[in-house]
């Protein structure tokens, strides 16, 4: 008897998910991580080759780097840990960072917009991946060749 109820309750034991440690204690903390990375990334532009003059003289052009969000998961995974978890607020363990985690993507998303419009960024880009995109519906009715004369 004894040794089944111990069995039991390891079993519960096991089955229960782990608790996982929050990295980021607070939600302060993730907008500070992500003041940190905007920072980064607006002070380490891209170096992008171009040929300029007449004997086209190649030289290195400073792009900006966009915010995005695949750059601040990689910035956070290299910093602290990932941040996923928070993001898709799983077994809603997450839900006092849920509006961190909205505010982080609209100013990821603003950044986009506005470098898009501004030319800073490939427009066509920033609109798909920001469902800018105009979509529109064909709708073809078919008709017969000959119709029916009466």
């Amino acid at each position: 008897m004894r040794q089944r109820n111990l069995q039991n309750n390891i079993i519960k034991i096991m089955s229960k998910p782990p608790i996982k440690k929050k990295y980021i204690e607070t939600p302060e903390k993730m907008w500070e991580l992500f003041i940190d990375y905007q920072s980064h990334t607006k002070k380490t532009p891209l170096k992008v080759q171009d040929y300029v003059g007449k004997d086209g003289n190649m030289v290195y052009r400073d792009k900006e780097r966009p915010l995005t969000m695949e750059g601040f998961r990689n910035y956070c995974r290299r910093t602290i840990a990932c941040v996923n978890d928070y993001f898709a607020n799983t077994n809603k363990a997450y839900d006092s960072y849920s509006n961190i985690c909205r505010a982080i993507m609209d100013e990821i998303r603003q950044d986009q917009i506005e470098g898009g419009m501004a030319g800073i960024y490939n427009p066509s880009i920033t609109q798909r991946l920001n469902g800018l995109t105009d979509k529109s519906e064909v709708m073809v009715k078919e008709q017969p060749l000959f119709p029916d004369e009466v």
